[in-house]
């Protein structure tokens, strides 16, 4: 399996950097009592911090916020992930655990300020592209309605779009019957390579502390636009 940015979507915003972690051999389970309790300080420490500087001036959410506006989405009616994660937190609607895999893939977006997808890669068919959705882009996501990603990021497979930093499709979920998974970290393009590979390496590390398992992580940027999986 090939995983890519469009070429021509490359050519307008050289700065996109897109993280790539594959897990293989997972176990996703009912997260364990540390994860359920870090979750939950961390969600009560961000409610307190937002309680004096709103979402939209941290850094990570601002910076896509302003990444939206250049691709050609408007932030205020199609947030972000991570953006929409923050607001929901900044009103005391904590995140309540689903399973090992979502858990921490909301930890990582909330920690790095990133929107982040987790996908099955069992429901994934031939190879990946990352490119900006047009009128006809979308599907049915995992809030229940289908969703339009016109001039939004979204990755489709040889059936079609499955993801975006918008909110992903039921169709790729990651059940707790996955034992292979594709994490797409949509990363600030003001970090550096070098940040970006602590930040994936970290967060590859965590995710199988808890899962076991393999891992490979692979940084897309404008000189290196594709891995194989």
């Amino acid at each position: 399996m090939e995983i890519s940015i469009n070429q021509s979507l490359l050519t307008q915003h050289p700065e996109l950097k897109i993280g790539i972690i594959h897990y293989t051999k997972i176990v996703v389970a009912e997260s364990p009592q540390m994860i359920k309790g870090r979750m939950q300080l961390y969600q009560e420490n961000l409610f307190l911090e937002m309680q004096d500087s709103p979402v939209t001036q941290k850094a990570g959410i601002a910076e896509w916020r302003q990444l939206w506006k250049k691709l050609g989405a408007d932030p205020n009616r199609y947030r972000h992930s991570a953006e929409s994660l923050m607001r929901r937190i900044s009103k005391q609607n904590y995140l309540t655990p689903l399973h090992s895999g979502v858990d921490l893939n909301n930890f990582f977006s909330l920690q790095y300020e990133i929107p982040v997808g987790l996908y099955d890669v069992a429901k994934l068919k031939g190879n990946i592209e990352i490119a900006l959705g047009n009128e006809e882009t979308g599907y049915e996501g995992l809030n229940g309605r289908f969703n339009s990603l016109k001039n939004i990021l979204y990755s489709y497979d040889a059936e079609g779009a499955f993801g975006s930093p918008f909110v992903d499709s039921l169709r790729t979920a990651v059940l707790e019957e996955t034992i292979e998974a594709l994490h797409i970290f949509y990363l600030r393009p003001s970090l550096s390579d070098e940040n970006t590979k602590e930040l994936l390496t970290s967060a590859g590390k965590m995710f199988n502390q808890v899962h076991g398992g393999d891992y490979k992580i692979a940084l897309l940027t404008d000189e290196v636009p594709s891995t194989t999986l």
